[in-house]
């Protein structure tokens, strides 16, 4: 297809698809798709809750109509180009679901015309487009794949909040259900990307490529955190350890900490559900997740010892928890391990507050029944929790709760050691 002729529609516009439609729009004409008509209005009014856009390139495009914005699916009718971007998450048993993906699929399916193109960039298992995804296609739109209509997977890897590792600077794997296809689709992403791109040989190679990127940092920071179980048993602090086998060329520095998000907390569970199916059970995928997953439990019942050594009362403590966000200077609160926490001193009957700059309250409220203290004035603690490094709580006055008695717990491993009494 003569790159003229091109016109994309991108389905999905969080964090992952507004970057890619506004990106695509200074070369192509764009279709920005989203079921949520309170997400749609607020870009049309130039505001971005995911603050992973430049507002003015936004502004400038929709003024030249050089990107459209709808929740209407025919109004995608006239495109030619279908980039499916919308979340992949898992239920409460850890299993996947596929329902925005397969709902995305199907709005393609409805609109999807002879010779047109099907990328996926959503995350998931090895397989699921040409098992999953085409079928809901063909069901709806009666075309034939790889005859009537292709597809591509080419994974998003988008980190929320990086300002430096941006969309065009990282380079892009693609990959196409026939060798013209692959080919035309790596051409595509190669117009925007600077980074580079990489056809991987098949659109399974792609999927599983993206699904171990997570699954190796998550492993690597089980490892971690592990070892921070048991240097808390043994009376060192995990961070120094670390910074002294650091000193060895080929030591890989990782951190512990509380893994959540949309990627590395939940995309392990996409290979593991596919490695079960084909009858395997994996092992070390499965025992990093239930390792990262102990961690919020882990800090709670040790701040409570804290409290318990400072001769504190347990039952009503009250606790300030900084941060509640998946990481820090990102209002992101996808899949926050933060809430554990929460929950797991609630259950000791602790009076606990959280508070975040950064994140939007209202959809932690309606998401996780959370209400954020709005401000902290000039409010004293039994125990303060660092749990997120929001370049905010540089200025917090750790030293004034401290002075008073606190207990100050650092998740970060970032605050002056002689203010804290312990960290992860």
């Amino acid at each position: 297809m003569d790159n003229k002729n091109i016109k994309i529609a991108v389905i999905g516009l969080g964090y992952v698809g507004l970057p890619l439609a506004v990106e695509f729009a200074k070369k192509y004409p764009v279709t920005g798709f989203d079921i949520n008509a309170q997400r749609i209005l607020e870009l049309k009014q130039n505001t971005d809750h995911t603050r992973e856009t430049d507002l003015s390139q936004l502004a400038s495009l929709l003024q030249s109509e050089n990107i459209r914005l709808t929740t209407e699916p025919q109004a995608l009718r006239d495109c030619n180009h279908y980039i499916v971007t919308v979340p992949t998450p898992i239920d409460r048993y850890n299993n996947p679901d596929l329902k925005p993906l397969l709902s995305a699929s199907r709005i393609v399916g409805s609109v999807l015309s002879k010779g047109d193109i099907v990328i996926y960039e959503s995350t998931t298992y090895p397989g699921c487009t040409e098992d999953d995804c085409v079928p809901a296609i063909e069901s709806i739109s009666g075309l034939k794949y790889n005859q009537d209509f292709f597809c591509g997977y080419s994974p998003e890897r988008i980190n929320p909040g990086d300002k430096e590792n941006t969309l065009t600077k990282i380079k892009k794997v693609t990959s196409g259900s026939t060798p013209e296809v692959a080919e035309q689709i790596n051409q595509l992403y190669a117009s925007i990307i600077t980074a580079g791109t990489y056809k991987a040989p098949s659109i399974k190679v792609a999927e599983a490529a993206k699904a171990i990127e997570n699954a190796q940092r998550d492993i690597n920071i089980s490892f971690v955190n592990e070892l921070s179980l048991i240097f808390d048993r043994i009376g060192i602090d995990t961070n120094d350890v670390i910074d002294a086998a650091a000193t060895k060329w080929n030591f890989l520095k990782y951190r512990p900490g509380l893994v959540g998000g949309h990627c590395i907390g939940v995309d392990p569970y996409y290979l593991a559900h596919k490695a079960k199916s084909v009858g395997y059970y994996p092992e070390v995928i499965l025992s990093g997740r239930r390792v990262n997953n102990s961690i919020a439990d882990f800090i709670a019942n040790k701040v409570v010892k804290l409290l318990i050594q400072h001769d504190l009362k347990i039952k009503g403590a009250k606790v300030l928890i900084l941060g509640i966000t998946f990481k820090e200077n990102c209002p992101d609160t996808r899949n926050t391990k933060v809430v554990d926490i929460y929950h797991a001193l609630n259950e000791f009957g602790l009076n606990v507050d959280i508070y975040d700059p950064w994140a939007n309250a209202q959809k932690v409220n309606k998401e996780y029944g959370i209400a954020l203290t709005e401000n902290l004035d000039n409010s004293l603690y039994n125990a303060v929790i660092l749990a997120v490094a929001h370049k905010e709580f540089n200025s917090f006055d750790f030293r004034r709760q401290k002075e008073n008695g606190a207990v100050i717990y650092d998740v970060k491993g970032v605050l002056d050691r002689n203010l804290v009494d312990a960290r992860l």
